[in-house]
């Protein structure tokens, strides 16, 4: 069995082929038999696994095992802290009500890879990066949640599903995930 730790760039859709020529997976994933246990959309970045588990991949999507999923959101201005509880108690976006979720805001600066293309600067309006940790994974969720509380998210890094971090990956590297990392991963989920 292979699971792949992918640390997917800004723009990539997350599948091999694409009509339009767009940037896929197969830019990037050269091992056959892989396949993306989830997805991040196409202006969202981080961590994406692949595995030809196919058990596997359906414990890392299944929304019933609730997998904590970690994502750092840049947005625009600070948010003040009613609305990092508010993002904690769930919020309400298209589909209803989201779970509880885990939020904080992080040091103002932080060690991340640049994007490409960068996100647009507005020197009036200034950034905050939140930490926020989900057990569900509706479409476009977490920019919907920062949205609903008035922060708009402007870029977005997925960095650790489960026991499984981007720890020093950069954009369009991957690695094999460990036998011991993906039984921790099983072991979370039951």
């Amino acid at each position: 069995m292979t699971t792949l730790a992918f640390y997917k760039p800004y723009g990539v859709l997350t599948k091999f082929t694409d009509h339009e020529g767009r940037a896929t997976l197969a830019d990037y994933i050269t091992l056959p038999d892989v396949y993306p246990a989830g997805r991040l959309d196409k202006d969202s970045e981080g961590l994406l696994l692949l595995t030809d588990d196919g058990g596997l991949a359906h414990l890392i999507t299944d929304p019933q095992h609730k997998l904590w999923k970690t994502y750092w959101a840049q947005v625009e201005r600070v948010p003040p802290e009613m609305a990092l509880v508010q993002l904690a108690r769930g919020v309400e976006i298209k589909g209803g009500l989201t779970r509880p979720a885990q939020a904080r805001l992080l040091p103002e600066e932080l060690d991340v890879p640049p994007r490409v293309p960068p996100i647009r600067y507005r020197k009036s309006v200034p950034t905050a990066w939140i930490e926020l940790r989900l057990r569900e994974g509706r479409n476009r969720q977490v920019r919907r949640m920062t949205a609903a509380v008035g922060h708009p998210t402007l870029r977005l890094l997925r960095v650790q599903i489960g026991p499984i971090s981007l720890g020093g990956l950069q954009p369009g590297e991957w690695r094999e995930v460990s036998q011991e990392d993906v039984n921790a991963l099983r072991g979370l989920v039951g």
